[in-house]
């Protein structure tokens, strides 16, 4: 996650905030570290309360319906070429 969250900040700067749902990708040692390091506050939605980030929701929804259930990946770089094709 920290890679990715790297790359984006190179691309398009660090955000003031970052909400995200409380999955293990984003309540990590790593990723405080990396949002204090950057300046960035973590928002993190409650537990089994998707409507606390509806719009991740909707695109999280849309994605799998739309890309990852359509697709047999065989790597993980086909999976790549799928999704930021999309």
């Amino acid at each position: 996650m920290v890679e990715a969250l790297n790359r984006l900040v190179g691309q398009q700067g660090a955000p003031k905030y970052l909400s995200a749902d409380s999955g293990s990708e984003f309540t990590g040692p790593l990723v405080d570290l990396w949002a204090y390091h950057h300046g960035v506050q973590i928002d993190l939605s409650r537990p089994s309360k998707p409507t606390d980030n509806a719009f991740i929701e909707t695109f999280n929804g849309s994605l799998r319906d739309e890309r990852l259930n359509l697709h047999w990946f065989e790597t993980l770089a086909g999976a790549r070429a799928i999704v930021e094709a999309w």
